[in-house]
Parts: structure tokens; sequence; C-alpha cells
């Protein structure tokens, strides 16, 4: 086969097979056209050119001088080649036995992956060319089986027939070429065959000759002897498959004959021969093949030919095919046709000469050949050990298969079985007479070796030919586990098949009846077959009540008879206290019973199990006998003194009961078993400990444990029965509220429970030292089954139930079956079990399991018991890490206080969690990492689910120790892995798994490598979510290295070379779809979703981000994702639903939505971050392409432009409306329910962990509670509750996905709000451009404003916050906004934001965060109008529109400029000032009237008082807040003042009486200050203390605050004028009041004193506003009459 197949392409098409046959693949034409396309390599098949002169001549040509010696051409490339690399081809030339030419394309192909795997470049050469070859074979094989399926479409299946034929040359060509295809699959298995010899010999020769093998050697050679094997087996199976499709001849039959003997190890590849010899022998033997008698006629001679005995290496294997060939071949004699060639000849002889080479090959082992066949075909894990038992008794010294055949591969193991079952109907129709000879010689010579007449007295059971026991187990193994081959028995009572059934069942022997049993198991898979075998039981024939006499056939009552009376001789005679059973075969004169009776006893035990378990009608049936209990007769059976595995079957037995259980039956099966293990036979005792008197009940359960637990076969199925019984019913609700045992269970001799059984499990068998197997596969099993004991104790334990009785008004007491909470915490299995979990031996048995051979688990099927281990080792361990604070915080403390004393302890009390145990067993986290990477999905969850909890905490993070040959990596999980050089094994994996693959789409979430990746990427999300400053296991993973506290970049590393797992990420948010066809999928959205959240946490985290700009930047990422944007339409598909449909919010198509504008929120928050660094670094170009991107067109880096989706189009989200869903109507059943407590245990009632079981939890607890008080008696009422209670949690859902959308609504609004903002400032457009930008978004955003704000929705506030930054950069002194594009529309719009904001304050119960944006949004509208000299009428327009909006909008403002929060009031003070500064302008009155009438201005002039109160009670980092308040408040009182009406009111609110009040005058700076303070101001506990201002800040706000006022008093005089007289007198007055502290403002700016002079604050404005309000009020004379005066009533009269 060619190189230039690539093998990516041949892998994609295995997998797109692979997913067909198991109903994934969605796009089935894609997959016919790959199929298509490489109908020229299935041709070939595995043609390959060998090595020739030619070609290394002409890879060696040119000077082989360093570094580059000559060039070659491969395909339509010239490459130059170095020495290293010609060496490199030759020698997998050699290895290979390939053109040498094409070793270098297999070469220059596999350095990619050898660097990224960590192999040798030849080693991944070999590999990929295995793998090639594999690949190829494969999808043949599964085309063809595909093509043959007749349960597929008419139409698909003759396009696949057509594809077939034109691989085989025979759709538009002769006939014959299939034969040759054939012969070609025949060539390649046979040279498949010397290269697997020349392999073996090989390594033979390097091991004789005592050279050293490198561990790279070693595993090349297994890898090649291991995939040579199964490209021999696709061929094997390729063959088979032409064969029974007609496209062979009697030619290539011969071919075969000729290639079998040559066959000389007996091993898995001559199996692989043995379906094809099968098929054709059915095409060329049966008279129904097509085929002429004379042309069978001389196959036949030919095989029987003994001239060819010799010449066959495997004997067994001859007999075997001569025995096949005569089933099929009799069938020509059944009836003689007139034209047949026999014709003349004597039947008779003809037939006995047949029946004679028949039983020579039985004597030859032909049967043995095919009963080792069909059962050494199946791995060892895979083995059922009681039929084992009977295989064995039946095989004795027979030739058994290698090792090697139990890698046979399930689908092989199918074909063989069809074929076998080909020879058993053609046996059983063509050769009844031979069958009933077996019987009958087989039933004499038992009969006279039991009657001691057989002539040698070394003649044993053993003699006895046993073929036709052979007979039925080869029918047992071929129909085992195939239903629809079973049914061929069932189906019709006429055929040949159930008249054999019939024919067995009668005049058996012991032997017999287990084979028979046997095959009646085999054939009774599934619920319809077992229930016919079931019924073919029924037929009741005569028992006699003496001794068991059998009937004539086999029964129901035959076997319970048997069951029962051998359970009564173990009950009177127990079986350990007689000899044990002797397998030699003889009859001796002890044995009452026949020597095989136990193993027919296990396999009466097996069927019965069999059918109990598969039929529903068997196992009622059997459960309500009337005559026999047969709970009695197990237990009975599973009696200690019994062999273990007779007892095994009847554990199996009871465990089958219990399929589908009710409470009821595993009630009485645990009563009865608890019975059975406390009371323990007097014989048993003396067995078991001699010479002990019977001790009490708790003594004898310990016995009986102690018995359980010495064999494998008795401890495995008992372990299995108690996960059986722990497990939940199947009339259980989900709640999980009950014990899954009766509560008193055992309490009349011990504390009630099932402790004791626990301890058995963990403390006797998954704890124990010694192991009771050698077979590792068994101890895996039984590994495996306490493990689930342990997951399904954990699993079924609801801790929810101790949360909802803290946090609901349910009366969990009283709604839960078992009598208490504390009982049920207290005697559930989860706290033993728990316990178990931090005692050392288990701890080690459980790290034990779960850290296996990677190779091994990796090699596992998916059933093998290796694989189930592991999985349920780190499930027990997830589920413990989810529960153990339950457990330590609750129930622990619990039991200690309601324990009796006699509970023994078996935890570890310095263990305080289990991350206490990881720590001892870090080598747990290396395993971990590579089995994610193992492909098997379970796996990959289990492991990764926990790896991320150990990753995320706090304990396991620590810093290591550092070792020799670690560096100090700052993290223990890091550490472990470098330490044992594992990290770049575990990286490798991720990235293998994470590549992007198109072909996942045509498979959807049921593709592997989707549900893998979708858990790789969470597993990084969570890790970096609970760690995102410091380095943590995910940072390692993704490529970075971990140095102390901070992480580094490898040089020439995976990192640096761009081949890390973080840039598989950078590449999966790329290019990963979000659906297909324009339809957004969650599924498929989810993993662009999952990847751009892990790189939003990269980018924000300090410890991250410079290395994750640097690295998106580098491949335009940010250009790349917005290329790729799409706006949203009301048609828009979320999985499969629009934005219209009623039932899109109920539906997951919600959860789509949120995952696309999760993933754009990301996008904008990434964009902000990138432009912020642009704009910090000053890279011009870049920050042109960013914004150019933003408005809507791309620059790629040729130059090229390309439109793409603007900023301003992404807004579109906002105007998704879904219709409102009422919640359910009140009623009585479910009045005082708070659903929010369950929401906020699950995550908060509108976050996206806000599941709905814990609801459904809480509704069912009310529905017991009404259950149990007795309200839901009535069918009726109880109808509507259940109705009520879906209702509720349909509404539940509702609201969570509503509460999910509004949540990334939000957080998209903000991301995209900063991104406008950020891109309007630093746009690099001229002045009308910029202008033009900002009107445009102004205009985007109001609408949207305005309709938000309407309903209160926390959008209004971002949106804005939004205009409010984009209102204070535009320039309205500019003349740009006349120039820009509808200058007159310009206005329009900043008007329209101003009406929109001031329509948005007068809403009722608005926000107050909401408002306070408004009124800096109208603050800076009328600053803007008011810089932009705006003419009256303009003015004029905006009072109207005040005035017109109502009184109701005044008040607002001036309720929350004097009641407001925080900054708000400050806001609302700033919009009156300005609004007044606009009516000002107007000369209008109408806001000082408005604000007078509200009593406002009374309110602000008396808010001066309470400026020294306030600020003594006001916390020093509150006091520049509070300051800026007070100077708003001075300031609306200033412009107020600026005109007469103002100023009359101001004066009249009390204003110089407020001022002399405050005492801000009254203090002489200089000296000191009283109740004045300031963030700097010295703070005083005592009442009011005159104390210094030594602070020159806090002296500078001082005089501040008296320039405000001052300058207050002199607008006030101003506007009322120098003819006001009383306005004149009070200002007099109060710079006669003040004169002091005005003394000392002159004195200091005159630098008078040292204060003075060293002082730097400027009071000149002060001092000007003072002297100007003297000239006003003539103060100087004033003060000049009256020292007069006061000089005058001095002076002597």
């Amino acid at each position: 086969m060619e190189a230039s197949i690539r093998l990516e392409s041949l892998r994609g098409l295995h997998q797109d097979l692979v997913a067909f046959e198991e109903g994934r693949l969605r796009n089935i034409d894609k997959l016919c056209e790959d199929i298509q396309a490489h109908v020229e390599a299935f041709r070939k098949l595995l043609d390959k050119s060998q090595k020739s002169d030619a070609s290394r001549a002409k890879l060696s040509s040119g000077d082989l001088g360093p570094p580059i010696n000559c060039t070659v051409q491969i395909d339509d490339n010239e490459y130059s080649v170095n020495k290293e690399f010609q060496e490199s081809s030759i020698q997998l030339a050699d290895a290979l036995n390939l053109d040498e030419v094409e070793s270098a394309k297999l070469i220059l192909e596999a350095q990619d992956d050898a660097e990224l795997l960590g192999r040798s470049t030849i080693v991944s050469a070999v590999i990929a060319f295995h793998e090639r070859r594999q690949f190829l074979l494969e999808s043949l094989r599964m085309l063809m089986r595909s093509s043959r399926n007749l349960d597929c479409e008419e139409a698909l299946r003759r396009e696949q027939l057509q594809l077939v034929a034109d691989i085989l040359e025979i759709k538009d060509g002769p006939v014959r070429n299939a034969s040759l295809f054939t012969r070609k699959c025949l060539r390649a298995m046979a040279d498949i065959e010397l290269w697997i010899n020349a392999l073996a010999e090989n390594y033979q020769g390097t091991l004789a000759l005592g050279q050293a093998t490198t561990p790279d050697y070693e595993e090349l050679m297994s890898f090649q002897q291991a995939s040579l094997a199964q490209q021999h087996e696709s061929l094997g199976a390729i063959m088979t498959y032409l064969i029974n499709g007609g496209h062979t001849s009697v030619e290539d039959f011969y071919k075969l004959l000729e290639h079998l003997p040559t066959i000389e190890r007996w091993n898995d590849i001559a199996v692989h021969h043995v379906p094809s010899t099968l098929a054709f022998i059915s095409q060329y033997g049966s008279p129904e093949s097509g085929v002429s008698d004379q042309e069978a006629a001389t196959l036949h001679k030919k095989i029987m030919d003994g001239k060819d005995t010799s010449a066959w290496a495997l004997r067994n294997l001859q007999a075997a095919f001569k025995t096949w060939w005569l089933a099929e071949y009799s069938g020509w004699h059944l009836e003689q046709r007139p034209d047949s060639s026999a014709q003349g000849m004597d039947s008779n002889a003809d037939a006995q000469e047949r029946s004679d080479a028949f039983f020579q090959a039985l004597r030859d082992g032909a049967f043995h050949c095919t009963l080792s066949i069909c059962s050494q075909v199946y791995p060892d894990d895979e083995s059922d050990p009681a039929r084992n038992g009977l295989t064995q008794y039946l095989l004795r010294d027979t030739l058994l298969l290698s090792t090697e055949a139990a890698r046979i591969s399930p689908f092989f193991r199918d074909i063989l079985m069809e074929q076998v079952e080909s020879f058993v109907n053609s046996f059983i129709a063509n050769m009844p007479d031979t069958l009933r000879q077996f019987q009958s010689d087989e039933d004499d010579q038992r009969k006279k070796i039991l009657g001691g007449v057989q002539p040698t007295a070394t003649s044993s059971l053993y003699d006895q030919d046993l073929h036709l026991e052979r007979f039925l187990v080869i029918i047992a193994y071929v129909f085992d586990k195939r239903v629809e081959a079973s049914e061929s028995f069932w189906s019709d009572p006429d055929s040949n098949l159930y008249g054999f059934l019939q024919w067995a069942s009668r005049r058996q022997s012991t032997p017999r009846v287990g084979a028979y049993c046997e095959m009646l198991r085999a054939i009774s898979q599934g619920e319809e077959c077992a229930t016919a075998a079931h019924r073919f039981l029924l037929d009741e024939g005569h028992v006699s009540s003496a001794r068991m006499r059998r009937s004539t056939s086999l029964n129901w009552a035959q076997i319970l008879g048997e069951l029962n009376l051998y359970s009564g001789k173990i009950r009177d005679h127990p079986i350990a206290t007689r000899a044990p059973v002797r397998y030699d075969g003889k009859a001796h004169a002890g044995d009452i019973d026949e020597p095989e009776s136990v193993l027919m006893l296990e396999c009466y035990l097996r069927l019965m199990t069999h059918v109990c378990r598969e039929s529903s009608v068997a196992r009622s049936w059997l459960w309500s006998h009337d005559r026999y209990q047969i709970l009695d007769i197990m237990f009975t059976l599973a009696d200690l003194s019994v062999p273990p595995r007779l007892q095994a079957c009847a554990i199996a037995m009871i465990r089958a009961i219990l399929t589908n259980k009710t409470m009821e039956m595993s009630s009485t099966v645990w009563n009865a078993m608890d019975h059975w293990a406390s009371n323990a036979s007097p014989s048993t005792l003396a067995v078991a400990r001699p010479g002990k008197p019977i001790t009490p009940a708790t003594c004898m359960e310990e016995v009986t444990f102690d018995a359980l637990s010495r064999t494998f076969d008795q401890a495995n199925e008992y372990v299995a029965l108690l996960q059986a019984l722990v497990a939940p019913s199947a009339d259980e609700i989900g709640l999980y509220d009950t014990l899954p045992f009766p509560e008193q269970l055992g309490a009349t001799y011990r504390t009630s429970g099932i402790e004791p059984y626990i301890d058995f499990a963990f403390g006797k068998i998954f704890g124990s030292r010694t192991s009771l197997t050698e077979d590792p596969a068994q101890s895996r099993l039984l590994s495996s089954n306490v493990l689930s004991l342990a997951c399904t104790s954990l699993a079924t334990f609801n801790e929810n139930l101790v949360i909802l009785a803290n946090r609901s008004n349910v009366s969990v007491d009283t709604a839960i079956e078992t009598s208490s909470l504390a009982a049920y915490a207290r005697l559930h299995p989860f706290s033993r079990v728990m316990e178990w979990m931090f005692n050392d031996r288990v701890i080690g048995a459980l790290f034990a399991a779960a850290n296996q051979n990677i190779n091994d688990v990796a090699a596992a099927s998916p059933s093998s018991p290796i694989l189930l281990m592991v999985l349920r080792a780190i499930e027990v361990m997830n589920r413990v890490m989810d529960l153990q604070s339950t457990y330590f915080e609750i129930v622990r403390p619990l039991i200690k206080i309601q324990s009796s004393g006699h509970r023994q302890a078996v935890i570890n009390p310095t263990l305080a969690s289990f991350e206490d145990s990881v720590a001892t067993h870090l080598d747990l986290v290396i395993n971990l990492g590579l089995y994610a990477g193992l492909g098997n999905q379970e796996l990959a969850i289990s492991s990764l689910t926990l790896l991320g909890k150990l990753s995320s905490s706090r304990r396991l993070n620590a810093s290591p120790i550092p070792t020799l040959r670690q560096h100090l990596s700052g993290n223990r999980l890091v550490g472990i892995l470098e330490q044992h050089d594992d990290l770049e094994r575990v990286r490798t994996s991720f990235i293998l798994a994470m590549q992007y693959d198109e072909r996942e789409l045509d498979l959807g979430p049921l593709a592997p490598g989707w549900t893998i990746k979708s858990v790789m990427l969470s597993f990084l999300t969570n890790c970096l979510f609970s760690l995102p400053d410091r380095p943590n296991l995910a940072h390692a993973i993704l490529g970075f290295t971990c140095t102390g506290t901070t992480l580094t970049i490898q040089v020439d590393g995976a990192f640096a070379k761009r081949t890390s797992l973080f840039h598989s990420l950078i590449q999966l948010a790329a290019d990963y779809p979000d659906g297909l066809e324009n339809a957004v999928e969650s599924w498929s959205s989810s993993i662009r979703h999952k990847a751009m959240q892990v790189l939003s946490i990269l980018q924000a985290s300090p410890l991250t981000s410079a290395i994750t700009m640097a690295e998106l930047r580098a491949v335009d990422f940010l250009f790349a994702i917005f290329l790729k944007q799409s706006i949203i339409t009301p048609d828009t598909l979320f999985n499969g639903l629009c934005l219209r449909d009623s039932h899109f919010i109920e539906t997951d198509s919600a959860l789509a939505l949120k995952q696309y504008l999760d993933q754009r929120s990301f996008l904008l928050e990434y964009a902000s971050a990138e432009l912020r660094l642009v704009v910090a670094e000053g890279t011009s170009t870049l920050k042109a392409r960013i914004l150019s991107t933003l408005f809507g067109s791309t620059t790629m880096l040729d130059g090229v432009q390309l439109p793409n989706v603007p900023v301003f189009d992404l807004l579109e989200f906002l105007g998704f409306e879904f219709p409102i869903h009422e919640p359910p109507r009140a009623t009585s059943r479910f009045s005082g329910i708070d659903i929010t407590v369950a929401l906020e245990s699950e995550g908060g009632a509108n976050g996206e962990n806000g599941q709905a079981p814990l609801v459904e939890q809480l509704l069912a607890l009310r529905l017991n509670e009404l259950r149990k008080n007795g309200y839901l008696n009535d069918p009726a009422e109880q109808e509507k509750a259940l109705a009520d209670a879906e209702a509720h949690l349909a509404f539940h859902k509702v609201q969570k996905n509503l509460g999910a959308l509004e949540q990334v609504r939000l957080r998209l609004l903000k991301a995209w709000s900063n991104l406008l903002t950020l891109a309007m400032c630093h746009t690099d457009l001229d002045q009308e451009g910029r202008a033009a930008l900002l009107l445009q978004a102004l205009q985007t955003v109001t609408p949207r404003l305005e309709r938000y704000a309407a309903e209160s929705s926390p959008e209004a506030v971002t949106l804005g916050k939004l205009v409010q930054a984009l209102l204070f950069q535009v320039d309205f002194k500019s003349s740009a906004l006349d120039r820009c594009k509808g200058a007159d529309m310009a206005d329009d719009r900043l008007f329209g934001v101003f009406r929109t904001a001031l329509q948005a304050i007068n809403i009722p119960d608005g926000q107050v965060s909401l408002r306070e944006v408004l009124y800096s949004i109208c603050f800076r509208y009328l600053t803007g109008i008011a810089e932009s000299n705006a003419s009256v009428s303009g003015l004029r327009n905006i009072t109207q529109t005040v005035a017109l909006s109502g009184k109701k909008t005044i008040a607002i403002i001036c309720d929350d400029a004097y009641g407001g929060s925080g900054t708000c009031r400050v806001s609302a003070v700033l919009f009156l000032d300005a609004l007044a500064a606009t009516a000002k302008a107007e000369n209008s009155s109408y806001v000082v009237d408005s604000l007078a009438r509200t009593n406002f201005i009374v309110v602000l002039v008396e808010a001066i008082r309470d400026i020294p109160s306030e600020l003594r009670e006001t916390d020093a980092p509150d006091v520049p807040l509070l300051l800026a308040y007070y100077e708003s408040k001075l300031a609306l009182l200033l412009t107020m003042s600026q005109t007469r009406p103002g100023a009359g009111q101001v004066i009249n609110a009390g204003l110089f009486q407020s001022i002399r009040d405050s005492g801000l005058f009254s203090v002489d700076p200089d000296l000191g200050i009283g109740e004045l303070k300031s963030i700097d101001f010295i703070r005083s506990t005592q009442q009011l203390t005159v104390v210094a201002i030594d602070n020159a800040e806090a002296l500078d706000k001082y005089y501040k605050l008296l320039l405000s006022v001052v300058r207050l008093i002199a607008s006030v005089v101003m506007s009322r004028g120098s003819q006001n007289q009383q306005t004149i007198d009070q200002a007099k007055q109060f710079l006669a009041e003040n004169r002091p502290t005005i003394v000392a403002v002159f004195k200091r700016q005159a630098r008078i004193g040292t204060a003075a002079e060293s002082s730097t604050i400027d009071v000149e404005e002060l001092v000007e506003l003072l002297v100007l309000l003297m000239t006003m009020t003539s103060f100087i004379d004033f003060e000049d009459q009256r020292d007069a005066k006061r000089s005058r009533r001095k002076a002597f009269t």
C-alpha cells in the first residue's frame, strides 16, 4: 500500500464508519463520497512496492557531505535531504521491505508526530505504516458488513452494494475480478503469516545472540505483531463477507484448501481462517448453494481423501474441518433427486461411510477443536468461571489455543459464531441419525461404567465420548448473547431447532443435563426468548416423591425438585461432612449421587439465574411459587459447607431474583439473608471452627463472613448480591429518602443496620492484605464489585435532605420514608462506607485500584474488569470528595452521639479530608491525566472530574519540596508530574484529544471526541477559575512553565513553537463552528464557548495576561473572531427553535442563545483589553486596524479589506423579547413552599447552577408530606397535586433560563459599552468624523435606554453610563457638529438624549443608580448647550420641555438632591444647577419658582447651618464626597441668586441666619477651628474643641468653603441691588459679626504673621469678594460712622 494514502484521511473514514454502525452519523452522503474517494486504495489493498536497488540509489545519490547532500523527488515536490534522513529511510525500508522512496515519504510524514509523541522518527513511521493498513482494512470490512445489513434502508444499501462492486471492479468489469480480489486477500493473509514468523525469528535470534534490546525495540516488536494480527483478522472477515456475498468461485476454495495444511501453530492466526472456511463449506457444500452435485462430490472426495492427511500440520483442525464439511455435505443425501449423480449407488453404504468418517473425525478431536475455538476466543476477563468448569471437564487433555487467541476482536467473534451457527444448523438438519447415535452410544457407555461392567479396571467416566455434551456446549457458546440468533429456536415450533431442543431434553444423563442447561441458558437471550424458555420448562412431567428420578423431559418441576432434594440433603447431611467430590470420572462406593451432580446443580442454577434475570414472567413465577420457597432453597444451597462454586451459583440466583426489585422484595431478601448469616448450622461451625461450641448470633455472623471471604467465587457473588440489595428499588421515586433495608434489620441480636455486611466487603475483602485469588482478572472483578457497592452506597445518599431540613419549611422528618432524618443519616450505608474510605488499608487498596498500567487500561475492552475497576475507583473518589463535608460536619458527629459504644472504629483519625490521602498518593494525578487522553469517554469524564477537584484543592496546590530532579515549580501537583517526567505525556494526551476534527460535526454530541473535548475544557475552566492568580495544573498542561509563583515560556518548547495545548484552544475558539447551516446548536457552540472562556480567564489574570495577549495578537485572533460574528435575527435558529417561538425559553434553545451571547461578551472584553494595551504601547498601526474592524472593515496582513459586522450592529441582542410566563396558581398543596431556598442552595435563583433536581426533591418531599397526612388519598386529588408540582417545575425552568439570559445579556452589554467607549475615546478620525460616530452611537443607544429605563431594568444603568460617556466626549463648542452631515439632525439627536433622560427621571419607582446617571446626562447636555452659545429660543425649548414633564420631575430631583445616597444627590444638585443656569439665560423664573414651591430653597439654605455637625459625624474617608455635596449646593444657590427673584428667595430663606448659626466665620483660622473637619483635620472625640489647623490641605478646603459662602452673599447683594436696604443691612451685619475672620483673611493675603508668611494657600479671590461686599454695602463708611459714634460716647463731656 502506497504511503501517499494519508493516514488522517483513512482514520477519519474509519471513524465515520464506526459512527455509522453505531447509528451516530448524520451525514451519510459525505460518508459515501469519502468511500468513493478511497476506492482505488481499497482495490490495491495491502499491495506495496518492495525495496529495490534503483530506489535506494535514487535516495543515496549525491555527495554525502553534511548537512545537505542531495535532492529527492517525492510526489510532486523536491526535497533536500541529509545523510541522517537517508539512513533513516533505508533502515525503515529494510524493516518493512518497502520501496526506499516510499520509506522516505513515511519518514517525512512521521516527523511531526515523532516530536509530538516523543518517539523516534523510525518508530513513528512504522506505527503510521501499520495504522494506515489497519484503517484501510477495517474500513473495507465495515463497508462490506454494512452492505449485507438487511435492516438498512434499501436505497442506502443499494448505494453501498454499488460501492462494493466498484471496489471489486465488477460494476463495469467481469465477475471474475471479485474472485481475484478474494485470492488477493488470501495472499495478503499468507504474507502476513510469513511476516509474523519472521518477526518472531528475528526477536528470538536477538535473544539467542545475547544482544540487549531497548524499550523502543520491545515496544515496536510488540506493536507490529499485534497490528499484523489485527490486519490478518480483518482480512479473514473480509474474505468471509466476500464468500457469503457470492463473489468467489470454487477455485478460491481450492486455494484455501492448499493453504490450510501449511498452518503450523494453533493460535489466533489459525482461528482467523475458520469463518472463511466455514463460509466456503456453506457456499460449495450445501445443496442450496447453487453448485452441482458433481462439483460437491469432487470437493467431498478431495477433502475426505486420506492421502493428504499427513499434509495437515494441525490434525485437530483437519478433523474439525471434516465434521464441518460432512454436516453440510450430508444435505445432498437426505433426498436424492432424479438428476443426481448418486443415482444407483448404495445410499446406506454411503451414509455409513460418511458416519464412520464423522466418528473418526470426532475421535481425532473434531468437537474438541470446535469447542476450543468457541470457548477460547473470549478474553480471560470475560469468561464465566462456572461455565469454564463444564468446558474444562469436556475438553480435558485437548490441545488448547495459545493465549493470543484471547485478543480476537468482538466483531470477529460475531462472524465466527455466525459461521459455526451454520454448522450447527446443518448438523442438526442433515445428520439426525448421527445425533441419535451419539445419545445411544454415550448412554450405553455410561451404564457400563457406572454398573462396573467395563472390561478394564482403569475405566472411568472420563472414558465416555461425551460428543453430544460437547455439541450442546458448542451451541451454548455460539448462541450466547445473540438475541436474534436465539429467536430461531423459538420462532417456529415445527423447525428442526425446536425439535432438537425437545429431543435433547429427554433421557438426559447427569453431565448431559448440565450441558443442556448451558445450551438452554444461551438461547434464552432477551425478555422474549427467556419467557419462551420459561414456558418450555413449564411442561411438567411425573416426579417421584421418593428418590429423585428424572422425568423424560427437563422442566421446572425437575429442576426445582432436584434442588429442593439436594438442599434437604445439605440440611440433613452437609456436604462438608462427606469426602470431597473426586472429579476422576470413576464411581465410588460411598457416593450417593453421581460424580457430576455438583456440576449439574451449578448448571441448573445458572439456567435459573439467567431466565430469572431476563424474563419478568419467570421471575414472578419463581418468586411466588406455591410449592417451593425459592429463597429457602437458595440460602440452603449457599450453605458454607457446599463447594464454593455451587454456593456462588446459589447466591447469583438470589441476585437474579432482585432484578427490577421492589422495596418489599428487597426487605424480604434482607431478612432472609440476615437470618442465614446469623444462624449458621452446627456442622458449618464445626467445619469453620473445630472444637468450639455454638456461639451467639453475632459470632455466627462473623463465622459466615470468614467463610465467605476464603474463595473468589463466594466472595465475588456475595459482594455483587450486597450491591444489588443496596441499589435503589424499581418503585423508588428518585428521592432516595428510604433505607435500602428494613430499619430494624438485625436489631434482635446487634445494633440495627447493615454495618457487618459493609465491614465484610471492605474489611475482609477489599482492604484485606491477602488476595483471594492469584488470577489478576478475578482480583480486578472482585475489586470492581466492591467499588460498585461503594458507589451505590454513596450515590443513593441524599445529602439534600439535610439542606432542606435546615433551610426549608417542609417537615423532612415527617416527609421521608425513614423514621427520622437522624436515623437515615446514621443507618444509611453511606455513613459506614465513608468511614471505611478513611481507613488506611482501604485507602491503599482504593489507590491501587485506580493506579493501573496505562497500556493495560488503553488495551482493555469496555466491559473488562480492569477498566471497570479503574472507573469505579475514580467514581468513588469523586463521590467522597463531594460528600466528605457532609460526612465530617453532620453525619459523623451524629453517629458519635448516637453510638452505643459497641461500634468498631475503622477510620484513621489523623485524616481531616480525603485530600490528605491523595497527598500521599500523588501518582494518581499522573494516571488521571493519562487516562483522560485514552479516548474512552466515560473514563475521561471521571478522570477529569476528579482531577479538577484535586487541582482546585488549596492543600494539594501548595508548593512542593524540590528534589534533585525537580525545580521549585510552585505547585505540588505540577511538581509530581515533573518529578516523574510525565508532564509532557499528559500534555500530549490533551493536545491530541483537543485537535479540531470536522467529522465531529457530522456525529454531533454523540461523537466521543466532542465529549472528551467538552470535559477537558470544563476541567481547564474550573481549575483556572478556582486558582486564577497562582500557577496550577491547568497552566502546566496548557504549556506554561510553572516557576515559583510565576509562569514562563520554555525556549524551544511546545509553547514557543505554538504547538501547545494553549494554541490548540486558540484554534478551537477560532475554527469550531457554533452549529450547522447558520443554525446555532448548543452542543457545538459549547466547545467554542468553553475555549473562549479559558482564554478569557487567562487574559484577565495578571499571571498570564501578558503572555496570552501576545500570543493572541500574534495569530490575529481578534480579527479572525470578528470576521465570524453574525447578527442574530428573529429567524436565527437555536437548537432548532427561533426566538419568536413560544416554547423557546422553555427549552435548551435558551442555553444555546446564552452560550452564543457569552462568547460575544468574551470577544468584546478581549477587544477592550487589546485596545487599551495598544494605546498604552503606542502602536498606531495596530490601533487603526482594531478600530477599523470595530467600525465594519477588517484589514488583513496582506492589505485585503474584508467586511465584518460593525460594533454598532452587535447590540441587536437587546431587542429580544420572550413571552411572559405567569407563576403557577396558588393552591393549598404547595402554599408556603419557598423554592428560592432550593435555588440558593444550588447556586442562586438566577445562577447557572440553579438546576431543577433540588427543586424536584423539595416538591417531592411536600407530596410525601401531603400523602402521609392523608391529603392525597383521593386519586383525583393526587393527580391534581402532581400536575401542580409539574407546573412549579416548568415555571422554575423558565425562570432559570430567563435569569441566565439576563445575566449574560447584562455582562455582554457592559462589555459592548466599555468597548464602544474606548473606541470613541481613541479614534483617530477628524473632528467631523468623530462627531458623526458619536451621533451614530447615541442614535443606536438612546432608544434602548428609553425602553429599559421605562422597565427599570438593570440594562438601563449600563446604557445610561454609556450615553453619559459618549455625551461627555461630544465637543459642543466645536464647529464639527455643524459641518457633519445633517447638522440639524445632530441637534435633534442630542436634544432627544436629554428628553429621554428627563422622561426616565420621571418614571415611578425608578432605580436610584439609574437616576444618578440620568442627572449626569442632563447636566452634561445643559452645560454643553451653554458652552455652544445656543440661542435663547433653543434654551426656551429646554425649559419648556422640563416644564411639560410635570411638577413631579422637579420634586423627584429635589428628593434625590436632599435625601439621595452617595453621589446621586451631588448629581441631582448639579443638574438643578445647570437647569437654573439655563433658565437664567432665557430670563425664566420657572426653576426658581418650582424650587420655592417645593421649599427646596429653604432646605438648601438651612443645610449651610448643618455643615459643621455633618462633618463631625462623617467618617474621614467620606468627607471629600460631603464637601463636594456642599459645593454643589452652594453653586446651585449661587446660580439662583444671580437673578433678582432667586436672590429674593435665597435671602428670604434665612441665608444670613444659617451662616451665623453654622459658625463657619466664628473662628480665627490662625488660632484654630472647632467643628470643621476634613480628611486631614485633627479629629477629636470630645466636645467641641479648638485645635490648631496645622494641615495646609485642610486649611485650603476651609478657605474654599468660605469662598463659596462669600460668593453666594455677594451674588445675593448684587442681585438685590443697592436700593434694597434690608439686604445691605444684613450684609453689613454679617461683615461686622465676622470681622476677626475677615481681618485674618486680609492678613494672610498680605502675608502678615508667621503662618501667613509660609502659607501657599491662595485667598486672593476671597479677599476680592470681601472687598467687593464691603464696597457694595459701604461697610468702611459704616465702620467709620460706628467708630465715631463710639468715640463720641466715650468722649469727656
